[in-house]
């Protein structure tokens, strides 16, 4: 057998694709999955978009003054970030560990940093969706947006980052079943006491003081002051985000259990 023959019979040449090539399939996966999933589709988009049309619609909760999709537009836009970052991507994570998804992934040629790196690409792809969606029906019920879009951009990133880290923390820690129940109540909490429909200006002082260093609490309150008032960089609230995103992500690198 000739050295031409030796050379060409396992063309092409067997072995892993190219890195960033795994990812960017592993990213679209990913995101066709969600995209399939009529519970995912329920918790991302169905919810935010009622709870927008119905509370601009309906004077069921003071809003102050001006319109009433002014003030919830960033609260609903926050909300769409913790529904795809943290609820969506825990539960999903969750029951991937449990059926050892992600123990045979863990094994393929695509690296585990990788693997959560895809995820966090399709986390962000499902939010510009969102962010696209819920923009034009704000826009079709009267929004007036102000302020810098850097800000936005900046504010959006860190609440995923801050709830991407809490999600695979806590589906990286707990058993599916309890991930699914804990991330639905923390979901609902957070909707009600993080200032997303309701101003936290509602909650005692006491209260509000703690209420005002979660994440969602950042995230909603920067966003509104941003689009709703014109405010600068919120950088307190960026701060808050920022610290969150470091104690989220890391603690998950830390205790993230593939098994």
């Amino acid at each position: 057998m000739s050295a031409d023959t030796n050379a060409g019979a396992f063309a092409p040449a067997p072995g892993a694709a190219p890195l960033g090539r795994m990812i960017r399939a592993q990213a679209a996966l990913e995101t066709r999955m969600l995209l399939r999933n009529g519970e995912q589709l329920l918790l991302t988009v169905v919810i935010p978009t009622l709870l927008l049309v119905l509370f601009s619609a309906v004077d069921i909760v003071d809003t102050g003054d001006g319109k009433a999709v002014d003030f919830l537009a960033p609260g609903i836009l926050a909300l769409a970030v913790l529904s795809t970052a943290f609820t969506g991507q825990a539960i999903a994570t969750g029951f991937e560990r449990r059926y050892g998804v992600l123990k045979r992934l863990g094994a393929s040629p695509l690296p585990r940093w990788a693997l959560m790196t895809a995820k966090t690409c399709s986390v962000l792809v499902t939010e510009v969706l969102q962010v696209v969606l819920l923009t034009v029906i704000a826009f079709a019920l009267g929004w007036s947006p102000q302020g810098n879009p850097l800000a936005v951009v900046l504010l959006l990133v860190l609440g995923t980052a801050a709830f991407s880290g809490l999600g695979l923390l806590m589906a990286g820690t707990l058993k599916a079943e309890a991930t699914l129940a804990a991330a639905n109540l923390v979901f609902l909490l957070l909707l009600v006491g993080g200032g997303v429909i309701v101003s936290l200006d509602k909650f005692p002082d006491a209260a509000r003081s703690v209420l005002e260093l979660l994440p969602i609490s950042a995230l909603s309150g920067g966003l509104r002051d941003v689009l709703q008032h014109g405010a600068g960089m919120p950088w307190a609230d960026l701060g808050i985000l920022a610290a969150w995103a470091v104690l989220g992500l890391g603690a998950a690198a830390r205790w993230f259990r593939w098994e």
